[in-house]
């Protein structure tokens, strides 16, 4: 969720920026959100004063030897009168709140500086590529859901980021790196009759998940650590691949910054997504309200990455059809033989 701070403090960045990631009405969100926020910030400023003076008569009263004079009876009604208006306050307080956060989580991630401007990966910037054309990849609406109002985990993300939920870490406990092999289960929506059959695209799937919790000043360091940690394996893998920094219109509703690396497939004649690696910022953490203290004792909200291991269906078929030999079979890569016996080929 995107704090609050962020958009009262820079509402004129933070309208252009929905207009890049292609927000209807952004503008007017950004300004009725301003709105709100100073209603509900003079409102709390006036249930406090209130508040305060309640506090001062209540502790004059506490003199008054004669409970029943004039003056203490007079004091006392002010008090009861003065107690209803601030209760009154707390509702409306608790309203505009309310109102706010509604608002405030249906609207993405604010992507960095860097992130190119498109609707979707027609826009996408290729960073780098690996090795050489062989001859011859927000879960919403793919989640499966059970009877019992449980879903099936899309992905181990959520799990493993909510580790830190409620929690005020210490500096030194950061960074934090989390790893989780899991079944994923996908409705993997995509284009009518494109890739129904085979391991391109299924809806059970076994696949390590990477999630990082860190301070915010690490977060783009990690951002690069946590994507060559997927790099290398394709690396050694020895499978051709590239590096796509996704556009403003093509990531997900969390992310700041999307790197997706997409794996050559020859019997596609195209690189396909096996791996996509996300900065989110301070954007979940601020709805988990998970936090850290910095060296000055003051709190504030951690940052949270995430990335995904190669997908192993992809991975098996990029490994069938770099490495298939003119004879059909297959050159195991270096770093998988010791797996296989010592086996270079099948």
């Amino acid at each position: 969720m995107i704090i609050l701070k962020h958009i009262r403090e820079k509402p004129v960045i933070c309208k252009k920026k929905y207009i890049e990631r292609f927000i209807e009405n952004s503008d007017t969100i950004i300004d009725e959100i301003i709105l709100l926020d100073s209603s509900l910030r003079q409102n709390l400023e006036k249930q406090q004063k209130l508040q305060e003076e309640r506090n001062k008569i209540s502790k004059t009263l506490s003199t008054y030897k004669d409970k029943k004079s004039k003056d203490f009876l007079s004091l006392s009604e002010k008090v009861s009168l003065m107690k209803i208006d601030i209760e009154n306050f707390e509702k409306k307080i608790t309203e505009q709140k309310e109102k706010i956060n509604k608002i405030l989580l249906n609207l993405p991630n604010i992507h960095l500086d860097d992130v190119p401007i498109g609707k979707d990966s027609s826009s996408n910037k290729e960073l780098r590529k690996f090795g050489k054309t062989g001859q011859l990849p927000k879960f919403a609406k793919e989640q499966f859901s059970l009877e019992n109002g449980l879903w099936l985990i899309p992905t181990a993300e959520v799990s493993l980021t909510n580790i830190v939920r409620d929690k005020i870490l210490n500096y030194e406990d950061l960074p934090l790196r989390y790893v989780a092999a899991t079944p994923c289960f996908r409705a993997e929506a995509g284009a009518a009759g494109k890739d129904t059959k085979g391991m391109m695209r299924q809806h059970q799937f076994q696949k390590v998940e990477l999630v990082s919790i860190v301070r915010p000043e690490e977060n783009n360091n990690e951002l690069e650590r946590l994507t060559n940690c997927a790099e290398t394996i394709l690396k050694k893998l020895e499978l051709p691949f590239r590096v796509m920094l996704l556009s403003s219109g093509d990531m997900g509703f969390s992310a700041e910054k999307t790197y997706d690396i997409e794996v050559w497939i020859p019997s596609q004649n195209s690189y396909r997504e096996i791996s996509s690696c996300s900065s989110c910022g301070q954007f979940q953490s601020s709805r988990m309200l998970a936090r850290y203290k910095d060296l000055n004792k003051k709190i504030d909200y951690v940052t949270t990455l995430n990335g995904s291991g190669l997908a192993i269906g992809r991975t098996l078929i990029a490994i069938l059809e770099n490495h298939q030999n003119k004879d059909g079979s297959v050159s195991i890569p270096i770093a998988l033989q010791s797996y296989m016996n010592g086996l270079k080929k099948i």
